[in-house]
């Protein structure tokens, strides 16, 4: 609904006010790493499902 613009400006403040709130916040731990990693291997070689593939009712 905004403008190009605006939410570029709005995404900066966030990360801003996140970073203020929480400056570790960007930190994982060693089991969400490696589950990051997986995750990235899975969608890398196609093995998953996707969203639009999935019966939400």
């Amino acid at each position: 609904m905004l403008p190009e613009e605006d939410q570029t400006l709005t995404l900066h403040l966030i990360k801003k006010l996140v970073l203020a709130w929480d400056p570790d916040y960007t930190r994982a731990t060693p089991a969400e790493d490696a589950a990051m990693e997986q995750a990235i291997k899975e969608i890398e070689s196609g093995d998953y499902v996707p969203h639009n593939a999935i019966h939400w009712d």
